[in-house]
């Protein structure tokens, strides 16, 4: 049985549009489907399904679009560009109340993003709410540039790795790892499952990351397989 939503304040929280923003920037480069296939290593169908909010968008997913269209991440969230670098401005502050920030939901998680109005973020802040309950329905671990720290808020989770040995984490346990290793959170208890993730790199860094369009990382060891998956073991 999935695990049911955690219950909270949802009034502050804005579904997110990303494939309506992404149709809108593509329009306003005067770009084909084609020519965003080729920056960013998806198929045209698939664009085309993200642009009409047909295809659930991970992290993963939103960081190698905004890479292939040469645009800050939180651009995709509908943030304006105004004035100067926001990366060079001092003093910058964003205030998210219980509840509030940009949601997008996937097969896997539900994301709450606070402060997504913030361009240029150096760190990206995100509240997860973790839907499954195996690696097999999980599929393929998620790998994107920079480093991530994971603060386990309710429930208990079950970190895996393409490199490690699964670990499990329960609330008040955290964990820092490189993203660009291959990486999975996974529900492991009945009760709701919410972590907090802080994401690490700047626009530019994941551009440069990826050199303007996706790299395909190395193939996931057979750590993900069932029959050779390591036995999970208590963290500590």
């Amino acid at each position: 049985m999935k695990p049911r939503l955690a219950a909270g304040p949802t009034s502050g929280r804005t579904p997110a549009k990303p494939g309506a923003m992404l149709k809108s920037l593509r329009i306003q480069r005067g770009w084909t489907l084609k020519e965003v296939s080729r920056r960013t290593g998806y198929p045209v169908s698939t664009l085309s399904k993200i642009e009409n909010d047909r295809v659930s968008l991970t992290y993963d997913k939103l960081t190698r679009i905004s890479a292939g269209l040469e645009v800050d991440f939180s651009r995709l969230f509908g943030a304006h560009e105004e004035g100067a670098d926001a990366a060079g401005l001092q003093g910058r502050r964003s205030i998210s109340r219980a509840g509030e920030g940009k949601s997008i939901e996937s097969k896997s998680y539900s994301h709450l993003y606070p402060a997504a109005e913030l361009l240029n973020k150096r760190l990206i802040p995100i509240v997860v709410e973790l839907r499954e309950r195996s690696l097999e329905e999980f599929g393929e671990l998620v790998r994107h540039s920079g480093e991530e720290y994971t603060y386990v808020l309710e429930g208990e989770v079950d970190v895996y790795t393409s490199v490690y040995a699964p670990v499990r984490l329960s609330a008040g346990d955290s964990i820092y790892l490189d993203s660009t290793m291959g990486h999975a959170y996974i529900a492991a208890s009945d009760s709701p499952c919410r972590v907090l993730a802080i994401c690490s790199g700047t626009e530019s860094q994941l551009i440069a990351a990826v050199g303007g369009q996706h790299v395909a990382g190395p193939p996931v060891p057979t750590a993900t397989t069932p029959a050779k998956r390591a036995k999970v073991r208590r963290a500590g």
